[in-house]
């Protein structure tokens, strides 16, 4: 639920909560009319022609399949964040965010947290490894005590996940640190952007942490992409509503190297107060990906609060401008308590398609015990010529 819940407190109060988080959602603030680019554009001149989009069979019924598995009690039942990188060897990471791990019981619900008595484990992020069409899941601690990949400093500091990468062998994934700073339930605040980098063959705590830029209250990195030169790397300023697209890029492949930031000009700077607003509507993780001779931008549409519509846009360039807004899929689980969010692409899987997923939630946080299949993510295919 990270990150959309400014707009969902904002609409329903402070009840709302989605999950049984270890934080409370930030304050919420008020929605502002300013619009970059929601006006009506073209769509790019090297946009390909988008077909449509079809359930991603197998990578749903490989979640399905493997969440609802009991042979493990210290594995993946439910997350949300979904991003993912191509390991070395065929492998395939899965890199999540606030994670359930335990069983799932015959009629598909699952036992509450243990922080609410039962024996369900709830971490903040995690990982899970695809190999040969199964599925491993990757926690720090022990089976009995499992602990989060990627762990806090202390009691008063989590992280999220954002987009990863992998440079000289090494994967590299970003992660957001928020931080708590008093006892009300507003009290807690998005800190710094980190990278932490992993061995293939040791996923389940980092080799070595690094800090990313943090000075322009940017939270990066919502996507990244790299072509033969630079690691681009895009970011969101949250401002609950609207939020705005930063891109960013280091060249070569790591993401230890020197950052530059495009501008409100279209030049590239060395500043990262020069970090300019580039277009509003994004959501705090999406995806910049070359098809054919063109770059689509997936993102779920937030010029709409709570919108069940994922859009793209494209550009001859992975820095824009990004045009031609178009609806490629509306969310059938959105109504009620179900809310959807954060779509993205998965490229490095996608072949003659574009592979997506977005993540489902609820206002309520007893459907999360109720329903296991809510706070799952979901896979589409979207083709074009």
């Amino acid at each position: 639920m990270k990150r959309l819940l400014p707009l969902v407190i904002a609409l329903l109060g402070t009840t709302a909560l989605a999950t049984p988080a270890l934080a409370s959602p930030p304050k919420p603030v008020p929605q502002s009319t300013t619009s970059l680019t929601q006006q009506a554009t073209p769509p790019s001149p090297c946009a390909p022609t988008f077909q449509g989009a079809t359930t991603d069979t197998r990578l749903t019924s490989l979640f399905t399949s493997y969440g609802n598995n009991n042979d493990r009690l210290d594995d993946w039942t439910g997350a949300d964040g979904t991003y993912s990188v191509k390991l070395p060897n065929g492998r395939e990471l899965w890199v999540f965010s606030d994670t359930f791990l335990g069983q799932v019981n015959p009629d598909g619900s699952r036992p509450p947290v243990r922080e609410e008595g039962g024996t369900t484990v709830f971490l903040n992020n995690s990982f899970a490894v695809e190999r040969n069409g199964r599925l491993q899941t990757i926690h720090d601690g022990t089976e009995q005590d499992p602990k989060a990949v990627m762990p806090p400093r202390d009691g008063t500091h989590w992280y999220w996940a954002g987009d990863a990468t992998l440079a000289g062998g090494i994967v590299e994934v970003t992660y957001q640190e928020y931080e708590r700073y008093g006892t009300g339930p507003w009290d807690w605040r998005w800190h710094r952007n980190v990278v932490a980098r992993f061995a293939p063959g040791h996923l389940q705590s980092p080799i070595s942490v690094h800090e990313l830029p943090s000075d322009h209250s940017v939270s990066w990195a919502s996507g990244i992409h790299r072509n033969a030169t630079y690691t681009y790397v895009y970011g969101v300023e949250d401002l609950g509503s609207p939020k705005y697209m930063h891109i960013a890029r280091v060249h070569g492949k790591s993401l230890l190297g020197a950052w530059e930031y495009l501008t409100k000009d279209g030049t590239w700077s060395s500043t990262e107060t020069d970090s300019a607003r580039v277009m509003d509507g994004v959501a705090n993780e999406y995806s910049v990906s070359k098809v054919g001779n063109g770059y689509v931008l997936i993102t779920h549409d937030t010029s709409e609060v709570l919108s069940p519509r994922i859009v793209m846009y494209t550009s001859c360039s992975p820095y824009g401008p990004f045009t031609g807004k178009t609806v490629v899929y509306t969310t059938p689980e959105t109504g009620g308590n179900i809310f959807t969010y954060n779509a993205h692409a998965h490229p490095e899987i996608s072949g003659d398609r574009l592979v997506i997923s977005y993540n489902v939630n609820s206002f309520v946080n007893t459907d999360h015990y109720r329903d296991v299949t809510i706070y799952r993510p979901r896979f589409l295919d979207l083709q074009f010529r």
